[in-house]
């Protein structure tokens, strides 16, 4: 004779939103005390920020909006930065479409913005290309999810950098606007972009050259990791803007900006190899050998096997160093760039927006937020997809 074992109850204490509260909030008289006064912390700060957000006077950011945005960019050749952000948003429906996931998550916050953007005090002409990517990112929605064109869209991300960069600089017949007439979220995001693009396979090159078998190529690795992460950024910032002109003959100038971008490509290399080397340390060599009884050479192994657990392995230090190196693109205003930083305090020095400097810095703090948090956001959504700690 056996006996069904009877079904485990959890105590009633525990079940419900009640049971939960008294379980993790209230389970001792101290932990009760630190709840209410966490609580009363965060009534206090939630109730003043939204008593600032109500009453101030916001005049000056919709105001100074398109200076945000551009900054000295010419007015008549503005059309380029929106059809920047045309292209931008089909992509992004398209991803949507065809991928879900990550790629949902960054769509429905571009939405979001886009239908903020729309319903500020804006010009008509503004408003009316701020509704046209609102249309072109659920018309790319439709696109991809019909069609799944996943290779030619990979292949359109990947043209897209360069097409639009040459967009926004001239080329042909549309005339040429410098990088140094860049400037508020249009040059942070360009720093930020191309420092990511630049730094990323550098800091992989830097990674496995450190490992190599040829002592030449793994002093120049270990060198140029060490000296570069011995060194503050600005040193780097100032080294490119002031020194390198000096190293070049006088008919070749560089751009201000372009330098910037060079400087925060190469700092973030080595600080790149740096983490790409931890992941590359954390797979047992069974997965080389495995590997080589397969036939494959040390090439092939590397690409093939090692390499591609290494990086799924340093995705959320990678993403923190990119978040890093996102704010830090604040750091070129004191090389003479117009970022959003340096703008938001040329707009608060304006005279007839004296006093309102706490709104500016709200507003520009808002989007590095917004950014940086969607940033990490992705990175813990591509983390579970691609089950990063799970075995």
């Amino acid at each position: 004779m056996s006996f069904a074992p009877e079904t485990l109850k959890p105590p009633a204490a525990s079940v419900g939103v009640v049971g939960w509260l008294r379980q993790n909030l209230f389970s001792t008289w101290y932990n009760s005390l630190l709840t209410v006064i966490a609580l009363l912390v965060i009534y206090v700060l939630v109730s003043g920020l939204w008593n600032f957000v109500t009453t101030a006077d916001w005049s000056i950011v919709t105001a100074n909006m398109r200076l945000f945005m551009v900054g000295p960019y010419p007015v008549e050749q503005t059309w380029r930065v929106e059809t920047s952000v045309l292209v931008f948003s089909f992509l992004v429906g398209a991803s949507w479409g065809v991928w879900q996931g990550v790629a949902r998550s960054a769509a429905l916050l571009l939405a979001s913005i886009l239908i903020a953007a729309a319903v500020l005090p804006v010009s008509e002409s503004e408003r009316f290309w701020f509704i046209g990517a609102l249309v072109l990112l659920f018309a790319g929605f439709a696109v991809g999810h019909f069609t799944k064109p996943r290779r030619l869209l990979v292949w359109l991300w990947l043209l897209s950098l360069p097409v639009v960069g040459l967009l926004l600089y001239g080329v042909g017949g549309i005339p040429r606007v410098p990088t140094d007439q860049w400037g508020g979220l249009l040059l942070t995001l360009t720093l930020a972009i191309v420092g990511i693009a630049a730094s990323f396979p550098l800091g992989v090159l830097l990674a496995v050259g450190r490992q190599s078998a040829y002592p030449a190529i793994r002093a120049f690795c270990i060198g140029y990791i060490e000296l570069v992460r011995g060194v503050p950024l600005i040193t780097v910032l100032f080294m490119l803007q002031i020194i390198m002109p000096l190293f070049l003959p006088q008919e070749i100038t560089v751009e201000r900006a372009v330098r910037a971008m060079v400087a925060f490509a190469l700092f973030t290399a080595a600080y790149v190899a740096e983490i790409v080397r931890g992941g590359l340390q954390s797979i047992p060599r069974g997965q080389s050998e495995a590997a080589q009884a397969l036939g494959l050479n040390s090439a092939l192994t590397l690409l093939l096997v090692i390499l591609p657990q290494a990086l799924r392995a340093t995705i959320p230090a990678m993403v923190g160093q990119f978040i890093s190196l996102f704010k830090d693109t604040s750091l070129v205003a004191i090389v003479g760039l117009l970022e959003l930083a340096r703008i938001a305090n040329a707009a608060a020095n304006q005279p007839e927006f004296l006093g309102n400097l706490a709104q500016v810095y709200v507003f520009i703090a808002a989007i590095y937020f917004i950014l940086a948090y969607s940033m990490s956001y992705g990175s813990r959504r591509l983390e579970k997809t691609l089950g990063v700690g799970e075995r």
